[in-house]
């Protein structure tokens, strides 16, 4: 796709650096006649998630075996449940690398309506699955599944489709901007309902920079910003348990037996790990100090068994991922493509980040999963499924040869056989 093209903050970068190319005297890397060559499969970013859902096993196995020998009578359970979710994740991921990403675009109106539809029959009494609170799961044979972490990609596709499709009209407040942000928040609100914050934190960032890297304008984002703050303190203060999860985050050790238990222990955790940690399944937090310790609390685990040096080598992993994406995003044969690479990398960069600031208290306790790594079902097969798309999209694979539809035969006097050709990357030229 030519720079000329690309909308936007991301066309904006790209024409800078093919400008800098030309006065270097180097030949730009995109135009019109030369085709975006294929790059094969993204070896680097594949084996970074094989590596983090790898240490990703072992450290569920490590921080939920005591927990699960004791409620449950088989330390393996966790582990088990872990692996069956990683084993049909893996074939998600292949799934999402060798299918196309632009056959994506025929369906996005349906898997829209089918999340929307799930998400409203949570709310359904007696359908959901409540648990501590909150109804997010519908449980059988078993197993769980969980609606909005379909969402996260649903909405990520949507708004790909949707603003590649109106990149001339972005702009326009009514029709590049307000359809996007309803859509959005019509996903938000529902997971909110479930009640689920976090999530919708991360759905509502990913819209408004999907609409940033679009090239909406500026002062529309901080004008939505600022009409849901509103929204967003009502939420906080006018609901008792997370006012004192603020109030506690303020000053943890102040209420350290009450709402600040759960951030305490975490640091604790972390912090009695120190340089090199205290060996794999050594931790001791993990045995009835730190709730959630092989979902929401994953980090703190890895922290306190590998030490400064193994989160360090995790954050960095995530490092890798984040910009092997913007790679992805960046080269993209299309602005379809472009968009999805951005939200998918956004989306789980995003949710990893909270993650981790959460275990350090460096924002209010929620319960969020560490992408990849954490125990979790839905969430760790959509993520794999994400990983897919974007290998598919990073690997710049050339536009499948379709035949055009036969033009309606002509009545002539005199007829003539007309051969059919096909052009090869016919589909490319409209890139």
């Amino acid at each position: 796709m030519p720079v000329t093209e690309i909308p936007g903050y991301l066309g904006r970068r790209l024409k800078a650096q093919e400008s800098k190319k030309v006065a270097e005297g180097e030949t730009p890397a995109r135009t019109a006649e030369d085709p975006l060559a294929p790059r094969g499969l993204d070896l680097l970013l594949l084996g970074t998630v094989l590596a983090i859902v790898g240490v990703g096993i072992a450290m569920v196995y490590s921080a939920s075996a005591v927990y699960a020998q004791v409620k449950l009578g088989d330390g393996t359970y966790y582990l088990k449940r872990h692996l069956i979710y990683a084993l049909i994740g893996m074939v998600a991921l292949y799934i999402g690398w060798r299918v196309d990403y632009r056959i994506y675009q025929r369906f996005v109106y349906p898997l829209l309506g089918g999340t929307l539809l799930l998400l409203v029959a949570l709310l359904i009494p007696g359908v959901g699955t409540r648990i501590d609170g909150a109804a997010r799961w519908f449980r059988f044979a078993g197993l769980s599944f969980q609606p909005s972490e379909v969402a996260k990609v649903t909405l990520v596709f949507y708004l790909a489709y949707s603003l590649s499709k109106k990149r001339a009209e972005i702009r326009n407040f009514s029709i590049g901007f307000l359809p996007h942000l309803f859509v959005a928040s019509l996903f938000g609100l529902l997971v909110l309902r479930q009640p689920d914050l976090g999530t919708t934190a991360i759905l509502v960032a990913v819209t408004f920079l999907l609409l940033f890297v679009a090239g909406a304008k500026i002062s529309y984002i901080l004008l939505a910003l600022l009409a849901a703050a509103p929204i967003v303190y009502h939420q906080i203060v006018g609901t008792p348990w997370r006012l004192r999860r603020l109030i506690a985050f303020l000053d943890p050790w102040a209420y350290r037996h009450d709402a600040g238990y759960q951030v305490a222990e975490s640091l604790m955790s972390v912090g009695s790990g120190g340089l090199w940690g205290l060996g794999l399944g050594g931790g001791k937090q993990k045995l009835f100090f730190l709730p959630a310790a092989h979902t929401d609390f994953i980090f703190a685990i890895t922290g306190e068994e590998l030490g400064f040096i193994g989160l360090m080598g995790l954050v960095l992993l995530f490092a890798v991922i984040a910009l092997r994406g913007m790679r992805a995003a960046f080269g993209a044969r299309d602005l379809f493509g472009t968009y999805i690479a951005f939200g998918i990398t956004a989306t789980l960069t995003l949710q990893a980040l909270f993650h981790m600031a959460v275990v350090l208290g460096l924002v209010p306790t929620k319960g969020i999963t560490l992408p990849l790594f954490s125990s979790g079902g839905t969430g760790l097969i959509m993520n794999l499924f994400s990983i897919g798309v974007l290998l598919n999209i990073a690997a710049r694979n050339p536009a499948p040869l379709v035949s055009p539809a036969p033009a309606r035969r002509k009545r002539v006097t005199n007829r003539r056989k007309v051969s059919r050709v096909l052009v090869a990357g016919a589909g490319e030229a409209s890139s």
